[in-house]
């Protein structure tokens, strides 16, 4: 397996500065790095260089980067961060419903890029190698997928079928962020994905039993009209 500080990004913008500006510090940190200036290119490096991440711009010269990334998801789970100058919650919302890991407005700080770059590739490689279902914050809170139990400082905590269902969708997307549509859709069904205050319900008591402050929620953070991401890294002994 790779280590968080190897892998090979393929970079999608059309902006050749940008371009290098990334190339030169992703290199630095030992990734290898291939480039594509337009959506027919990110493709064909996507099916034929298997990269490990892609960071896709969303405003390419032959197609829209939201069509890149459906084209990618029709055949590949490869992680993508979009980066792209546009901040409307709805390209978000849009970007991260079609499939992309992660979603970097521009201007970007480079140390900020490079850490969401660790952060994907780590997830990445423990869905590849992972062997155990479990999930830990800490040592006082383990979300066991397996056993279908939480415990908090060793103490079962009880939740409602419709809360266990969405701490174990957010657990599948760990430090990723879901949609409010993407969660209404699985937990509640197709017909409740305008009943958004179902879901702040249970996000709120979710926070309340998980031990999470409601007023400056660290493990349960809310995306401002996008979504929900939890803060959750995959275990293979958590009580360690």
């Amino acid at each position: 397996m790779k280590s968080e500080s190897s892998g090979r990004i393929l970079i999608v913008d059309d902006e050749l500065q940008i371009r290098r500006f990334l190339r030169i510090s992703l290199a630095s940190q030992g990734y290898e790095v291939i480039e594509a200036e337009n959506g027919e290119q990110a493709l064909a490096a996507v099916y034929t260089q298997a990269p490990d991440v892609v960071l896709l711009d969303l405003g390419l010269p032959d197609q829209d980067g939201q069509q890149v990334l459906s084209a990618i998801r029709e055949h590949s789970a490869v992680p993508v961060i979009v980066v792209s100058v546009r901040e409307r919650e709805e390209e978000k919302v849009l970007a991260l419903d079609n499939g992309a890991n992660d979603y970097v407005t521009k201007p970007f700080g480079i140390q900020e890029m490079l850490a969401r770059v660790r952060a994907v590739l780590r997830r990445s490689q423990q869905a590849r190698g992972e062997t155990s279902s479990n999930y830990y914050i800490s040592k006082e809170l383990v979300i066991d997928l397996a056993l279908r139990r939480v415990t908090l400082r060793n103490e079962e905590v009880h939740l409602t079928r419709k809360e266990y269902a969405v701490v174990e969708r957010l657990c599948r997307y760990a430090g990723r962020v879901m949609t409010q549509t993407q969660l209404l859709k699985e937990v509640w069904g197709p017909t409740h994905v305008n009943d958004t205050h179902y879901l702040r319900i249970v996000v709120s008591r979710l926070r309340q039993k998980l031990g999470d402050d409601p007023q400056t929620p660290a493990l349960l953070q809310t995306e401002a009209g996008v979504g929900y991401r939890l803060l959750v890294e995959a275990a293979t002994n958590p009580g360690v």
